[in-house]
């Protein structure tokens, strides 16, 4: 038992060890106790699906209160950030596409691969008795890129599951029509989250505003209808 916790808690495998335990801890209490919290994420990406075609995205997600559920179950998809045609794609992008951190939802593709990454490392610093000299760093690096694919390899197979499978798992309620609270400050093409409450449960919607025009957090909002890919909701103001 002092052994293995030596080597997993070695040099060389400590940053991936604790991490794994965080992201454990993380999906635990995201399971068990759903803690809610205030997040503020403003994302643009650029995405070029193409080679011979540009696509320039705003897939921005501000302000307001979101569950822990949310965090879990956020994903980038294709459909959702495709817009006017105007920059190259930027490596790091092509990155997230290829290895399934867009069209899957992120902390799930994260968490495989740092699993992966991890047992790749822990695995062969054991085998080669590296996990505490300047080859085990090697190795340490070195494995990244492998389990970038073997992430791609073993998620793949998630993403028709989840396109059919909202965030709780069961039928998606009926919110048009409804009134909601917006827990972001949307203007134009931006994306935002809402809460509805439905028979006393409140649901995390997100939204975009129907005309462009500005919505405010905490402002009461009507949802109009659906978005043809499903993903969000288009919304305007609601005034008593």
């Amino acid at each position: 038992m002092e052994n293995l916790t030596e080597i997993l808690f070695s040099q060389v495998n400590i940053i991936l060890t604790v991490l794994l335990m965080l992201l454990v801890l993380y999906w635990l209490v995201t399971m068990i106790s759903g803690i809610d919290f205030d997040l503020d994420i403003d994302v643009d990406i650029d995405v070029d699906i193409d080679a011979d075609v540009d696509i320039d995205v705003d897939g921005g997600i501000e302000g307001g209160n979101m569950d822990f559920q949310d965090i879990s179950s956020t994903e980038v998809n294709k459909d959702d950030i495709i817009g006017k045609r105007q920059k190259k794609l930027k490596w790091w992008q092509i990155v997230l596409i290829y290895f399934n951190f867009v069209g899957l939802p992120f902390m799930f593709t994260f968490t495989c691969w740092i699993f992966i990454w991890w047992f790749s490392t822990v695995t062969t610093t054991v085998l080669t008795h590296s996990y505490n000299n300047s080859l085990g760093f090697i190795i340490f690096l070195g494995a990244i890129l492998p389990s970038l694919i073997l992430t791609k390899v073993f998620t793949t197979p998630f993403k028709k599951f989840f396109s059919n499978l909202n965030k709780d798992g069961d039928k998606p309620a009926d919110f048009i029509g409804r009134i909601a609270e917006s827990q972001s400050t949307i203007l134009d093409d931006k994306m935002g989250t809402a809460v509805v409450v439905i028979d006393g449960v409140s649901m995390t919607i997100y939204i975009k505003s129907l005309t462009k025009e500005k919505i405010s957090y905490q402002q009461k909002i009507l949802i109009i209808k659906q978005s043809t890919d499903k993903n969000y909701y288009l919304v305007q103001n609601y005034n008593n």
